[in-house]
C-alpha cells in the first residue's frame, strides 16, 4: 500500500514539476500552461496513451490538469460510442459535470465568505 501511495505521489508530482518548470523557464503564462495541460490530456486520451498511465498512477494521473483533459476526452469517446456524433459535443461536459458544478459553487462560496486582498 505504501508503494501505491509513493507511485501516485511521484507521478502527480512529476506532472506538477513539468508545469513549474514551464512557469520558471519559459514565457508561458499560467493560463496557457493550464490550457496546454488540459489539451494534452485530451490528445493523449484520444491516442490511447493516457489510460495506461491512469491505471499505473491512479490519482497521480487523474487529479492534475491533464486528468481533467482525460475526463473530457474519455467522456466524449464513450458518448460517441453510445450516441454517435452528437456524443462528441456532449460527452465531455456530461462526464465532467460534477467537478465543474462543484468548482462553480465552491468558488462562489469562497468569493462570498472571504475578502480578497490585492497584491502590493
Amino acid at each position: 500500500m505504501l508503494l501505491t501511495y509513493a507511485r501516485v505521489f511521484l507521478c502527480g508530482g512529476l506532472i506538477c514539476l513539468v508545469g513549474q518548470l514551464l512557469l520558471l523557464y519559459t514565457r508561458l503564462t499560467s493560463a496557457r500552461i493550464l490550457v496546454a495541460f488540459v489539451t494534452l490530456g485530451v490528445v493523449l486520451t484520444a491516442l490511447g496513451l493516457y489510460e495506461p498511465f491512469v491505471e499505473f498512477a491512479g490519482a497521480g494521473a487523474t487529479v492534475p490538469l491533464t486528468g481533467f483533459g482525460y475526463l473530457l476526452g474519455k467522456g466524449a469517446i464513450d458518448a460517441v460510442a453510445e450516441k454517435g456524433l452528437l456524443g462528441a459535443l456532449t460527452g465531455g461536459t456530461t462526464a465532467a459535470a460534477g467537478g465543474i458544478a462543484s468548482a462553480i459553487v465552491l468558488g462562489y462560496l469562497a468569493a462570498v465568505l472571504f475578502t480578497p486582498k490585492t497584491k502590493e
